[in-house]
């Protein structure tokens, strides 16, 4: 019997996978989409799960989640025991990095990906971000601009129906917004004692989705309704498949989760998505004869020029405000927090303290006694250069829970990231104590600083000894959760991995459209930009395929 040959194989079903299955069913396209883990229901979701926590640092949370398996992923910066079950087994799930260089990598194998856990921030770019190079020198400049990524953040704002406000931020730019995001009272009197104190800098909402009440992506479940689409679950992908003569992609070869048998699938185009560091181990675990060194990597880039923001956390209080608020902007949701908070994007062009750097975080959202100071909490997000010796390559000597090589990875600030990540620190806290605030403790991969009562003072002495013994563990490179780069879209075959459609230059049936394929790091979230771009490296693939440029064998 001959084996189906699907128009489209699509590996990874998150932020990038769900928005392939959406346009290539669409566009008529017969699809099939392996997910390393399980399908996702509504037993996920039990508001039993949502219990407060015992502590304001949950140290038993990750103690009991670090038993069971989950020592990295239990170092997330809000990691609670409710999303356990949506963050991988690190047991079965390892990878190595140089010592004293560590590296957070959080992540999640289930339908719909980090979908489920992430914060649901979508923000737009700017060229700031993908004209580096031009403005500033530094970086490298992406092959495509603000101007033409517009119309795709468009449609995904409107299709995805965002919370959000007009704004006017030159720095931020505005977006389709189908309903208005609101501000404690806290945040807003600290939005105006920020305001008239640097004329340069803006206070504003989060732009951001509500969870999905039906618990699946939106583009997912379109995809399945569509009568196109072919699911196959717990599918650990160990290698793309590719033509002895050609060198196209023909399909995939991977080890189901739960049996350890192995199959093989054939398509005629393959669309790569299973996040920044999964999607490149796979691609250098897919050498073959016409692609020695990995998937690829004739220019030598597959794995370099890796790149996490640069990430510090700070909590404090805020003596403008007393007490907290429930921000009611989006439906209570029965298992996930209220969504909500405040964002400082890049400064304007007159501050003098402006850097490659923003602000995410709250005020007046946490629950204090009516006549307390109203508790704040901000992670700040920096721009990291791409580096060529900062990259992800393999480790042969460890193996995977189903035998498949694993990623090492190597993400090491230079002088440039020092100093940016001071300045970051140290803008953040005068800013912060400028306006009646006051920090108690403020912390990056450089260290913890306390100030005042010190980190968490109302908890428990052990608590307090676990946080700062751990706090390094966990506020390293990685802890962003941003990262990007290690096949790198670009104009020249011998400078990257892909061209400015996200096609592989060394199989151009094949694209990559998660955050790998980013040149530069920017400094907010990239789920936004990943789905614009999978958008539109999807149509561009349907019209090369539908022309008869890629020919199955």
């Amino acid at each position: 019997m001959s084996q189906t040959i699907y128009d489209a194989l699509v590996i990874g079903s998150g932020a990038a996978g769900s928005f392939a299955v959406k346009e290539l069913t669409a566009q008529g396209l017969s699809v099939l989409l392996l997910e390393a883990g399980p399908a996702v229901g509504p037993d996920d979701f039990d508001p039993s799960r949502k219990k407060p926590p015992t502590s304001s640092i949950n140290i038993w949370e990750r103690a009991r989640a670090t038993v069971k398996g989950q020592p990295i992923q239990a170092r997330a910066a809000f990691f609670t025991e409710r999303f356990s079950h949506f963050f991988v087994n690190d047991r079965k799930n390892p990878y190595t990095t140089p010592r004293d260089e560590p590296f957070l990598w959080i992540r999640g194998r289930q339908g719909g990906g980090r979908l489920h856990s992430f914060g649901r921030v979508l923000l737009r770019w700017t060229d700031d971000d993908f004209k580096i190079h031009s403005r500033t020198g530094k970086g490298v400049d992406w092959p495509i601009s603000y101007e033409e990524m517009v119309p795709l953040y468009e449609e995904v704002e409107t299709y995805l129906g965002l919370y959000g406000n007009k704004d006017n931020v030159a720095t931020l730019p505005d977006g389709v917004y189908a309903k208005p995001a609101g501000l404690t009272p806290a945040e807003e009197t600290f939005r105006k004692a920020v305001e008239s104190r640097w004329p340069e800098r803006r206070v504003v909402s989060w732009r951001y989705i509500a969870p999905d009440a039906e618990r699946m992506p939106r583009p997912l479940k379109e995809g399945l309704a569509s009568g196109r689409l072919t699911v196959q679950y717990n599918a650990v992908v160990r290698r793309i498949t590719t033509d002895e003569t050609s060198g196209h992609a023909t399909g995939a070869e991977f080890v189901d989760r739960e049996s350890g048998r192995i199959s093989s699938v054939r398509a005629a185009s393959v669309v790569l998505a299973a996040s920044p560091i999964e999607s490149v181990r796979l691609l250098l675990n897919s050498a073959a004869a016409r692609h020695p060194n990995g998937l690829g990597n004739s220019s030598g880039a597959l794995g370099r020029y890796f790149m996490d923001q640069l990430p510090c956390l700070a909590f404090g209080s805020f003596s403008g405000s007393k007490g907290w608020a429930l921000d009611q902007s989006a439906p209570t949701d029965p298992f996930y927090n209220p969504s909500g908070g405040i964002f400082i994007p890049r400064f304007g062009e007159g501050d003098r303290s402006r850097g490659d750097f923003d602000y995410q975080g709250s005020v007046g959202r946490a629950p204090v006694p009516h006549d307390a100071d109203a508790r704040l909490a901000f992670f700040g997000f920096g721009r990291m250069l791409p580096y060529a010796d900062n990259r992800i390559t393999l480790d042969q000597s460890r193996k995977d829970a189903w035998n498949i090589a694993v990623a090492h990875i190597r993400c090491v600030m230079q002088a440039e990231e020092h100093a940016l990540l001071r300045q970051q620190e140290e803008t953040l806290i005068s800013m912060i104590e400028g306006v009646g605030g006051a920090l108690e403790f403020i912390g990056s991969p450089t260290g913890l600083k306390e100030m005042g009562k010190g980190a968490f003072p109302d908890a428990s002495r052990f608590s307090r000894f676990m946080f700062r013994k751990w706090f390094r563990k966990t506020m390293c490179m990685g802890a962003a959760i941003h990262e990007s780069g290690g096949a790198r879209m670009g104009k020249t075959p011998e400078a990257s991995v892909l061209n400015p459609y996200n096609q592989m230059w060394d199989a151009p049936n094949l694209i990559v459209t998660d955050a790998s394929a980013f040149p530069g790091s920017g400094v907010a979230g990239t789920t936004l930009t990943v789905m614009g771009l999978t958008l539109r490296a999807c149509r561009n693939l349907v019209e090369q395929y539908r022309s008869g440029k890629f020919q199955t064998r």
